[in-house]
């Protein structure tokens, strides 16, 4: 027995002393710097760069739908709007920086759509070209105007029944969107803003950030704030008002996915994880000096994604019939959102000091 424990100790201190040679431990002032370029290399930037190759699929879908106006190619269309939603959901995990600080937020994704309006727009004389739409009132750009053309209601829309105005309207506002996503990807790549350094170089005269507990508590806030935008206003005002006209992206009946996609975002976030890419993240940070907060906050972040799939049918009609199910997920939105808050947002302003 004793020469057995006695090799089983050796082999144990072996691999462990092979597991610290090819891991060496990293401190966390060195923590601080690489979390922030991870979620800038491996979140931010492919995020907005998988947004602004969407945004050129689905011009394309809508291009190919306004020339030949088949079933096919509404399908095309209505897929690719689907898949540029939850790229842009999820990237609303970070919502500072030049996405809020020029407009491109509300330039997109303004709701509810009025879509009195738009057929007013529609039935009118009005031009409808690219610049025309880029001065006209916020509900009535972005993903929701060409939401409304190419589904209808809950999809029931024909390739024969859009009209000629609809066409030049949902190609105007499809260039529009691509070139809002792309001016949005480069902010964040190349001079005069490239904002990818102001974040990473923060703490130093080279950034807009003067110590790095600033961009932290920006990129904590945008949790925060993203918690709440989906807790309290996308699910709760139409849930308290009974009211499914404004609900968020009614028309694909992809509100859900919609509401999903911006909890995963903020746990990409939260991770330093994004697809394929897995970096270092605020949760290193918070579980080198408080694993306990870091499990709560995981454990928040699951049962409030997981909470969605409790709500079984359109938002909209869940307002209705599945208040309950649509209850326990705000719930769980808003014990995620607490915590952030009191807990992890005091974290980064007790231990990230510089």
């Amino acid at each position: 027995m004793k020469k057995i424990l006695f090799i089983a100790i050796v082999t144990f201190c072996i691999t462990s002393c092979k597991k610290n040679e090819d891991t060496p431990a990293i401190s966390f002032d060195e923590l601080k710097t690489v979390a922030l370029k991870d979620f800038t290399n491996n979140v931010a930037v492919p995020g907005y760069l998988d947004l602004d190759n969407a945004a050129i699929n689905l011009n394309i879908a809508i291009q190919n739908l306004n020339t030949n106006a088949t079933e096919v190619n509404l399908t095309a269309a209505k897929t690719a709007w689907k898949n540029m939603r939850g790229v842009w959901e999820q990237c609303e995990g970070f919502l500072f920086g030049p996405v809020e600080d020029n407009d491109y937020d509300p330039n997109m994704d303004t709701w509810p759509t009025d879509y009195v309006q738009m057929d007013s727009l529609l039935n009118s004389t009005n031009p409808l070209a690219i610049a025309d739409i880029q001065n006209i009132t916020l509900s009535l750009r972005g993903y929701h105007p060409i939401e409304y053309i190419i589904f209808g209601n809950h999809g029931n829309r024909t390739a024969a029944s859009i009209t000629a105005r609809q066409k030049q309207y949902m190609l105007s506002l499809s260039e529009d969107l691509k070139s809002t996503c792309h001016q949005l990807y480069l902010s964040w790549t190349v001079a005069p803003t490239n904002f990818s350094n102001q974040v990473i170089n923060a703490g130093t005269i080279n950034s807009l950030y003067s110590k790095k507990q600033e961009v932290y508590l920006a990129i904590v806030n945008s949790l925060i704030a993203i918690c709440e935008e989906v807790g309290e206003g996308k699910m709760k005002e139409p849930f308290d008002a009974m009211d499914p006209s404004i609900v968020e992206s009614p028309y694909s009946g992809n509100s859900i996915n919609d509401f999903r996609n911006n909890i995963i975002g903020l746990q990409n976030v939260y991770l330093g994880k994004y697809a394929t890419n897995d970096g270092k993240g605020i949760n290193d940070l918070v579980a080198s000096k408080n694993i306990a907060l870091d499990n709560k906050i995981q454990s928040q972040i699951t049962a409030a994604i997981s909470s969605f799939s409790n709500i079984t049918m359109y938002y909209e009609d869940a307002i209705i019939n599945q208040r309950l199910q649509c209850q326990q997920t705000m719930i769980a939105l808003n014990t995620l959102k607490n915590t952030l808050e009191n807990e992890l947002k005091p974290f980064v302003i007790q231990y990230i000091t510089d």
